[in-house]
């Protein structure tokens, strides 16, 4: 298997993931994603308090309002969110996580001051078949000018090991 240092889940609800699962400390970083139904705040609390027991950061994707009730780690940026100001994040002292398609978004992300930028589609994806990945070669060619990029998209138990040979931690 491939092992790097931090390992980013990307979840849309605390359903999906079974947090007595992972046992490795400090490696991990949850993205709570939600998109459909809003769960119930309470057992959303008790599911960041699950992470802080295991050493598990948990961020919360463009809504800053939920991650200061949850006192989550910090904040996630999604591609498509221009509107954040990295000055309002640095006052509540959120880490800030972004994500990124191409040059021009990679570019907006750490103006915004994202710690980790994601960048996607590294491989293929079921769900949208007719969208670009990049591949190896050319996640590679963006780790040379910037920094602190994480894959993302299409990494599955199939292609896992090639991760071996992408220059991410």
């Amino acid at each position: 298997l491939a092992f790097k240092k931090k390992y980013f889940l990307i979840i849309e609800s605390i359903k999906d993931l079974d947090l007595k699962k992972i046992k490795k400390r400090n490696k991990f970083i949850i993205i709570y994603r939600n998109r459909g139904k809003r769960e119930e705040i309470f057992n959303l609390i008790s599911f960041r308090k699950k992470c802080k027991i295991k050493n598990i950061l948990f961020y919360v994707a463009n809504d800053l309002n939920l991650a200061v009730k949850l006192h989550s780690d910090g904040i996630y940026l999604s591609s498509f969110n221009k509107s954040f100001k990295s000055l309002n994040l640095k006052r509540i002292k959120f880490n800030i996580i972004g994500g990124a398609h191409d040059t021009k978004e990679i570019h907006q992300k750490i103006s915004q001051g994202c710690k980790y930028i994601l960048l996607s589609r590294l491989f293929t994806v079921q769900y949208k078949k007719k969208m670009n990945f990049l591949g190896i070669n050319k996640f590679n060619y963006f780790t040379k000018r910037f920094q602190n990029l994480v894959p993302l998209g299409g990494i599955n138990i199939l292609n896992l090991n090639k991760t071996k040979s992408i220059n991410s931690n």
